[in-house]
C-alpha cells in the first residue's frame, strides 16, 4: 500500500492508473476506523481496480463549539487496517496541503442540507461538500463509497454529484452495528460506560418505529411521540432531533405516511452527539434491517 501525504503525489498516482485504463474507487473517511469503515473499504475493493482510502479530519465541517480537537485519531492503526482490507493508496494530507493560507473557495449546498443535522450544524454540509469535491477532483474516481449512518451526508453528496455533472457512482452501504444494536461510530469511544449503555435507546427507538409501522400505524406524529418518549426515558439523553422525512428529498413528512419513510435522530449523551436512522418500508413485506438507500 502506498501512503500519500501530498495532493500532487495522489494526483500523479491516480492519473497513471487512468492512463493504464484502471478503474478507481474512493472511500473518504475521518479515520479512527471501525468495522463500518472497513465494510466500505472492502466494497471499494470489489468495485474497481484501484482503491484509494482517505483519512482527514476536515476542519471546515466543524463549528467552533464542536469536537474537532477531541475527535479520536489513530493513524498508525488505521494504516494497518486499510492495508489489510486491500487499499492500494492511503491518502493522509495535512491541513496546509488541502487548505493553504490563501485558500478562498467553498461549496454551497442547497435545501437538502437545511434540515436534520444541517439545522443544528450550520455550514457543516458546505464543509463536507468542499472537502469531498476536492477529493473527487484529486482522485477522479469511478466509484465513491459512503455509509448510510450519515444518511443526510450521503444524500447531500449525491445531490452535489448530480448537480455538478460529476461522472461518479456514489454508493451507500448498510449501517454496521455492535451486537447490542448501537451503530458503530468513531465517536462512541468518547462515551462513558453509562452513556454507552443509555445509547441503546437509539436502536431500540428505531425498532419501535418499525414495529409500529408493521402493526399498521401510519400517523407520523404518533410514531414520533412514542420514539421521543422512549429516548427521553434515559436520564443522560438530550434529543437534538427526531423526525420522519422522505428518504430521497429529506423533506419532513407530516400526517399519515403513505410510502417508504426515513426516521432519523440525533441525540447527545454528555458531550457526544450520535446519529442513527432507519428506512420504514411500506412497499415491502419485510422492513427488517438497515438498507443501502434509495
Amino acid at each position: 500500500m502506498l501512503t500519500c501525504r501530498s495532493t500532487r503525489e495522489l494526483q500523479r498516482f491516480c492519473a497513471q492508473g487512468r492512463l493504464d485504463r484502471q478503474t478507481i474507487s474512493l472511500v473518504p473517511t475521518m479515520g479512527y476506523l471501525h468495522e463500518g469503515h472497513l465494510s466500505l473499504i472492502r466494497e471499494g475493493r470489489k468495485k474497481a481496480d484501484l482503491l484509494v482510502v482517505s483519512i482527514y479530519v476536515n476542519p471546515l465541517q466543524f463549528s467552533p463549539n464542536e469536537d474537532l480537537e477531541s475527535y479520536p485519531s489513530s493513524p498508525e492503526r488505521d494504516a494497518v487496517l486499510c492495508e489489510e482490507a486491500g487499499a492500494d493508496v492511503l491518502f493522509l494530507p495535512g491541513h496546509e496541503d488541502l487548505y493553504p493560507t490563501d485558500y478562498q473557495t467553498t461549496v454551497s449546498i442547497g435545501t437538502v442540507a437545511d434540515g436534520l443535522c444541517g439545522a443544528s450544524r450550520p455550514g457543516h454540509f458546505n464543509g463536507v461538500c468542499t472537502v469531498v469535491l476536492k477529493l473527487f477532483n484529486l482522485v477522479q474516481p469511478n466509484v465513491a463509497i459512503f455509509g448510510n449512518k450519515d444518511y443526510q451526508q450521503l444524500q447531500v453528496i449525491r445531490t452535489m454529484t448530480r448537480d455538478l455533472n460529476l461522472d461518479i457512482a456514489v454508493i451507500g452501504m448498510p449501517i454496521i452495528r455492535d451486537p447490542d444494536g448501537v451503530a458503530l461510530s468513531s465517536r462512541n469511544k468518547n462515551l462513558s460506560d453509562r452513556e454507552r449503555t443509555e445509547a441503546l435507546c437509539l436502536p431500540e427507538s428505531l425498532a419501535l418505529a418499525e414495529k409500529l409501522v408493521l402493526r399498521g400505524e401510519r400517523d407520523s406524529a404518533s410514531i414520533l411521540n412514542q420514539v421521543r418518549a422512549h429516548i427521553a426515558c434515559r436520564e443522560l439523553a438530550e434529543i437534538d432531533y427526531v423526525t420522519i422525512v422522505d428518504p430521497n428529498t429529506l423533506e419532513i413528512l407530516s400526517g399519515n405516511i403513505h410510502s417508504d419513510a426515513l426516521v432519523a435522530l440525533a441525540v447527545r449523551f454528555g458531550t457526544t452527539r450520535l446519529i442513527d436512522n432507519r428506512v420504514l418500508r411500506l412497499s415491502h413485506e419485510s422492513t427488517a434491517g438497515d438498507n443501502q438507500g434509495l
